[in-house]
């Protein structure tokens, strides 16, 4: 029943791990998924208004998890933002157990953070990648392929060529993320060494999660080829195709810079799109298997989807 070396580490009942989504893990999403079984995740931006502190905001994110679940639960601190050592400051000061780091190498918190009692994890998107979280000392590795939404690896690996060369190169547990939103791909990721899954985009269609119902909407009404990448070389970044995303596309294929790509973008276009419900008017993360997702339900409900049929197909399988 999802028990490996992931769940005994985060001291979670399920290997299964809620994405670190910048804009939309709340704590009432993260407090659901850890009362589930599976290790919930903040966010510091989450639940900020327009023109909130990203500190200030974190502090309440906590206090609110802390009062709406005792188990586990992760901070995720992406390391591009200019302010992560006073996040890191955070989680310590609140005594935050588990930090799962992104978008940049972990080298500089993770002797301060794991000096602290906390347990690393890190996302990474190759071997190289992997074994230099490894060498400074991360707990386990998040192995995203290039299926997930949002911001991914630069080779473009896809998760089914990542997992299994990930899991020869290092000795510590290894989580799968990228284009899982059911159980097959839970036990597919299984079969190819990983040890747990992280899930986004199917965290984002659950009736906890504060995304607008335009775009849980547009998530559930998508197909297979309904999302893309733009930043291709540079920061590849997989979303919904919208209008907002094929002038990415027109701008890079015109030959604009990243600095001229990267101001059309912005930085809270996306909140506007995913809280605001104007998808028009930024980034609509999405994960490529979205054509998989057909309802919007309570996050506990994807939890016990996945964990019945994990348990159902090895049954198939063993006769």
């Amino acid at each position: 029943m999802l028990n490996t070396r992931v769940n005994a580490l985060l001291g979670t009942q399920y290997a299964i791990v809620q994405g670190g989504m910048l804009w939309l893990a709340t704590a009432e999403l993260a407090g659901a998924v850890s009362n589930a079984g599976g290790l919930g995740v903040v966010s510091p931006l989450a639940g900020m208004a327009k023109d909130g502190d990203s500190k200030t905001n974190l502090t309440n994110q906590l206090q609110k998890i802390k009062n709406l679940t005792t188990r586990p639960f992760g901070l995720n601190i992406p390391l591009d933002l200019p302010y992560a050592g006073a996040l890191v400051d955070l989680a310590i000061h609140h005594q935050v157990d588990i930090v799962i780091t992104a978008a940049g190498s972990p080298q500089r918190y993770s002797e301060q953070l794991k000096k602290a009692g906390c347990i690393l994890l890190h996302v990474v998107s190759s071997v190289k990648q992997a074994l230099k979280a490894v060498s400074f000392g991360v707990d386990a590795v998040v192995a995203e392929g290039v299926e997930a939404a949002a911001h991914n690896g630069i080779d473009e690996l896809p998760l089914f060529a990542l997992i299994p060369q990930v899991v020869d190169a290092v000795t510590i547990p290894v989580i799968a993320a990228g284009g899982i939103v059911e159980a097959r791909g839970v036990v597919a990721a299984l079969a190819l060494g990983a040890e747990g899954v992280q899930l986004g985009t199917r965290f984002v269609a659950v009736d906890e999660n504060e995304a607008h119902r335009n775009y849980k909407a547009a998530i559930t009404a998508a197909g297979d080829t309904d999302t893309i990448l733009t930043g291709r070389g540079t920061q590849p970044t997989r979303s919904l195709k919208t209008e907002f995303v094929k002038t990415i596309l027109e701008l890079e294929r015109s030959g604009a810079s990243e600095a001229v790509v990267r101001d059309f973008i912005g930085y809270r276009t996306n909140r506007e799109a995913q809280l605001d419900g104007n998808l028009n008017a930024g980034e609509v993360y999405c994960g490529a298997s979205a054509g998989m997702i057909k309802d919007i339900v309570p996050a506990n409900e994807i939890i016990d989807r996945l964990v019945k049929g994990y348990i159902s197909i090895l049954k198939q399988l063993s006769t």
